[in-house]
């Protein structure tokens, strides 16, 4: 029994050190799946986001459209992954000749097949992660060309926005830019993805002037309902899910499950900012406004998608709750201007991403700060103004670059082919005079079958 014994703890002493040493080899390699799948999962929701806009742009905007609306997304995304993957992915994060401005290299990207020795993911996902967010970008933008813009204009702008417009903000805060080195703040984009697109669908609303019937003589605006309250409502919902991969994707890991924690606080500015909205126009109004409390949840997902990472619960609570206020006036305001905004992104992604962005420089922690490794805190947790001022410049900075860029693009376009559907063209709606047919033939197509 001895024997037996002390045989059975020699090879128990042999084996163990073997296992430990395969164990660490297991570990390393596991956590390089664990995080690949992550990243590719979270580029899937944040990729199934576009199904959340096709509803919402057709939701919005009235039937006559809606086939166009569909088709002209999914297209724009297929033109999109070519672009980004020939220039864009280079401009923004290519690493041959890098300087504080622009990207340079990585052109035509072609990956490794698989890990390469020091990397904790396949080059391949964050590709496909980082698409992703210039897709969403650039379908923010089709909200300024809403129900009144030809198709070819789809086409040329997104061959300039995602090849050089899109990936030129992009490089200065995430690809090791001149914003990067100040320690700017936009953990999943605020500013990079949404202030960038509803700048680029501002530029477009003003150039191509609002649609018929939306303003009178006198100025007043006229309400011009969409055609579908369900589908805004299920595009929410969508858009809220995906969301979760455009945030918490953003860790592009799951080790210590801190994933989880920007999935919270993302979670609780989207419902501050719902009921904030509601109650707001409820208010104000006297009744409580269905499109005003879904614009306020994505509100305030636009305003704690800079920030998930940096503040406190109480934190996201406040910041959900002032885009949930910001986005009802703002849409307001739009409409005293005279910039007709079919799908209210200059609110929802114009000014809650700007309100985002500045909320880290008031709100973010030392701590959260050290852990995610960019900039400082913010003024409540830190008392110094530093972190506020170099967001306000990420805002200024990147709103008057894509501004200028997109106006000097869209202008050209106007001048050189138009970008504006006729008067005709536009009655009869986007669905026939650029496809052909009805997105619901059946119910608009009666007068052509009587």
């Amino acid at each position: 029994m001895v024997k037996k014994t002390l045989l059975a703890l020699g090879l128990i002493s042999m084996i163990f050190p073997l296992a430990a040493y395969a164990s660490e080899a297991d570990i390393a390699n596991l956590t390089i799946g664990l995080d690949s799948l992550w990243i590719m999962l979270a580029f899937i929701l944040v990729l199934l986001m576009q199904g959340g806009f096709i509803l919402l742009e057709a939701g919005s905007t009235r039937m006559k459209n809606a086939g166009h609306v569909a088709g002209k997304t999914i297209f724009t995304v297929a033109l999109a992954a070519l672009v980004y993957w020939a220039v864009g992915y280079g401009i923004a994060f290519g690493t041959s000749g890098i300087n504080a401005f622009i990207g340079w290299g990585e052109f035509f990207f072609n990956p490794a097949t698989a890990v390469l020795e020091g990397e904790s993911y396949p080059a391949a996902v964050f590709f496909l992660f980082q698409l992703a967010f210039a897709a969403i970008s650039l379908s923010i933008a089709w909200g300024g060309f809403a129900e009144r813009a030809k198709l070819g204009s789809y086409i040329v702008f997104t061959l300039f926005y995602v090849s050089f417009i899109y990936p030129i903000v992009a490089h200065w805060i995430w690809g090791g830019g001149w914003l990067a080195d100040h320690g700017a703040q936009d953990f999943a984009g605020s500013t990079v993805v949404h202030l960038s697109g509803a700048v680029a669908a501002l530029v477009a609303t003003i150039l191509l002037k609002p649609r018929i019937g939306k303003f009178n003589k006198d100025g007043s605006p006229n309400e011009i309902l969409g055609h579908n309250q369900v589908y805004t409502a299920l595009s929410v919902l969508l858009l809220w899910v995906g969301w979760f991969g455009f945030n918490a994707g953003s860790t592009v890991a799951i080790g210590d499950g801190f994933f989880a924690y920007v999935g919270f606080t993302t979670m609780l500015a989207a419902g501050a900012g719902g009921v904030a909205a509601l109650l707001i126009s409820w208010a104000v109004s006297g009744k409580a406004d269905i499109t005003t409390m879904l614009n306020g949840v994505l509100a305030g997902l636009v305003a704690i998608t800079a920030s998930c990472a940096f503040v406190e619960p109480w934190a996201a609570v406040v910041i959900g709750l002032i885009a949930g206020v910001l986005v009802f006036y703002s849409v307001k305001m739009f409409e005293k201007l005279k910039i007709d905004d079919p799908i209210y992104a200059l609110s929802v992604h114009g000014m809650a991403g700007i309100w985002g962005t500045l909320a880290n420089g008031i709100f973010a922690t030392q701590e959260l700060a050290e852990k995610v490794g960019v900039g400082q805190g913010g003024l409540i947790d830190t008392g110094s103004f530093k972190q506020l001022w170099v967001q306000i410049e990420s805002v200024v900075f990147a709103g008057v670059f894509v501004a200028v860029a997109s106006f000097i693009v869209l202008g050209i376009m106007k001048a050189v082919m138009g970008f504006r559907v006729t008067e005709e063209q536009e009655i009869v709606g986007l669905d026939l005079s650029e496809h052909g047919v009805y997105g619901y033939p059946e119910q608009l197509g009666k007068s052509e079958k009587a």
